[in-house]
Order: C-alpha cells, then sequence, then structure tokens
C-alpha cells in the first residue's frame, strides 16, 4: 500500500462512495431500525457490520489498483472486461447496501447478495490471471457476503413468520 502510485488513492476511495451516499441520504432513516428486529445472536452489532462494510471496500480498492497497475495503466482495451465486471459487481454491491440498511428489504437484499456472490467469484477468476494477489485480497469479501447472506436471511424468514422461534433440539412444538 506505502508504494502505490498516487492514482491507488483513487482505487482506495471509489468503493467508498456508495456507503457514504447512502449514509448522507439516508442517515435519519436508519438509526434504531437494526436493533429492532429479532436478530440471531452471532448477529453483529450495526456499527461492526457498518465497518466491516467499509474495510472489504477499502480491501477491494487496493486489489482493483494492482489489477489496473498490472494491466499497464490508464485506461485501455486490456482493462474493459476486468473492470466492466468490478464496476458492475461494486454497483450491485451498493445495491445491497442501499436495501438491507436504507429499505429494510432483506428478501430483495438476500436475491442480490446472491447475485454478488457469483460477479465476486466471476472477478476472482478473471483477475487471478492478471494480478494472483488481487484475487485473493477477494476472499475476504466473500466470506463477509456469506455472513451478511445469513443476516439477510434470517430478517426474510423472520419477517415472513414473526412468529416462529426455533425450538431447542429434542423439543416438539404445539
Amino acid at each position: 500500500v506505502w508504494g502505490m502510485q498516487p492514482q491507488g488513492a483513487i482505487f482506495l476511495a471509489l468503493p467508498q462512495l456508495g456507503p457514504i451516499l447512502l449514509w448522507l441520504l439516508t442517515r435519519h432513516r436508519m438509526s434504531g431500525w437494526y436493533d429492532n428486529p429479532k436478530k440471531p445472536p452471532w448477529c453483529p452489532p450495526h456499527k461492526v457490520l457498518l465497518a466491516g462494510w467499509i474495510t472489504i471496500y477499502f480491501i477491494m480498492g487496493y486489489a482493483s489498483y494492482l489489477v489496473w497497475k498490472d494491466l499497464g495503466g490508464g485506461f485501455g482495451r486490456p482493462l474493459a472486461l476486468p473492470f466492466c465486471l468490478y464496476a458492475v459487481q461494486l454497483a450491485v454491491s451498493w445495491a445491497v447496501l442501499i436495501l438491507f440498511f436504507a429499505a429494510h428489504t432483506h428478501g430483495l437484499a438476500l436475491l442480490h447478495l446472491l447475485l454478488l456472490y457469483g460477479l465476486v467469484v466471476t472477478t476472482a477468476l478473471i483477475w487471478h490471471p492478471i494480478n494472483k494477489l488481487a484475487a485473493v485480497l477477494l476472499l475476504p469479501y466473500l466470506a463477509w457476503l456469506t455472513v451478511t447472506a445469513s443476516i439477510a436471511y434470517r430478517l426474510w424468514r423472520d419477517s415472513l413468520c414473526p412468529n416462529h422461534q426455533p425450538q431447542p433440539m429434542g423439543e416438539k412444538s404445539d
């Protein structure tokens, strides 16, 4: 990171635009909603969830910088597929944030997360021949998507079946 060209700062900042705009436009509507639904006990606090996304976005930005640098910089033809795919998955990622944090539509967020999972895997496969580290840096993103998808699924399921309470093993429900 320390040996980055000045353009590297742009690559680190670009993924942060979505969360920043989301926060600026919806900060008054976001407070408190996350604490109200019945969350699973392993669900991180709201601020940890947001900090996780911010960290992932910095990692993604650095990975995209590595690919850009290894393809010679600039914005020529070799960057078309790797960066178009990256742009699409970044846009879907921002949509997930809107659906999850602003619109509170956890079912739609879950569908977008599943699409995003496929896009990130595809991006990693396209980036791997260009820069192996960039591809490996997407692995924490996949792990974070798994955590977020499990939270979205649980919130969505519980919104459909508000009386659903998991039964301890061995007990029969009425």
